[in-house]
């Protein structure tokens, strides 16, 4: 890259010109994905935290200092940590969940549970919030995902892969055919 468009790039992000993000997107978020990917060994994840890490890019572009590196270092590390801390966030979270298979505690079975009967948003709880969030807006207040978007101010794309998440997260609880029902039910 070259060290005028870099500049203009440091620039427009010191300025909180939103042309910035796009120059940045186009050229690095490429590298960037490839970096979060290293650390999170998965794609969606990945994604995340490349989002996250444009976000928080923005957030603190009037902390870049071009003295003491380079801008795609500056990415780099924030890209970097960000990837770390999401899969330190993960690894604390799945030790702390209780694994439902091993449990000698009585187990009802997802199956012969009518998901009209539970109480979905109780176990919205035990999912993390911006997870819950995203599910709570296009399920329980009828959202779309751009409207979801719109409104909590995320970007789309992570809508999108929070509901995913979100959704894998429900698996964990009632299975795949109990999520299946409750969704149905929901948007019915």
């Amino acid at each position: 890259m070259s060290t005028l468009l870099e500049k203009h790039i440091v620039e427009l992000l010191k300025e909180r010109d939103e042309k910035a993000i796009s120059l940045l997107y186009d050229n690095y978020a490429d590298t960037l994905l490839g970096v979060a990917y290293k650390v999170v060994k998965d794609g969606d994840l990945a994604q995340d935290v490349v989002q996250e890490s444009f976000v928080k890019i923005w957030k603190k572009a009037d902390s870049y200092d071009a003295s003491k590196a380079k801008l795609f270092t500056w990415l780099f590390r924030i890209t970097r940590n960000t990837a770390i801390d999401k899969l330190r966030s993960i690894n604390t979270k799945s030790d702390k969940e209780i694994q439902i298979d091993v449990s000698d505690v009585y187990n009802l079975g997802v199956l012969t549970t009518r998901p009209e009967f539970m109480d979905v948003k109780e176990h919205l709880e035990k999912i993390e919030p911006k997870y819950k969030v995203v599910l709570d807006a296009l399920f329980f207040e009828g959202m779309t995902q751009q409207e979801a978007s719109d409104e909590l101010g995320i970007p789309l794309g992570t809508i999108k892969s929070r509901l995913k998440i979100g959704l894998r997260e429900l698996r964990k609880i009632y299975g795949t055919t109990m999520v299946l029902g409750i969704l149905l039910n929901l948007v019915s």
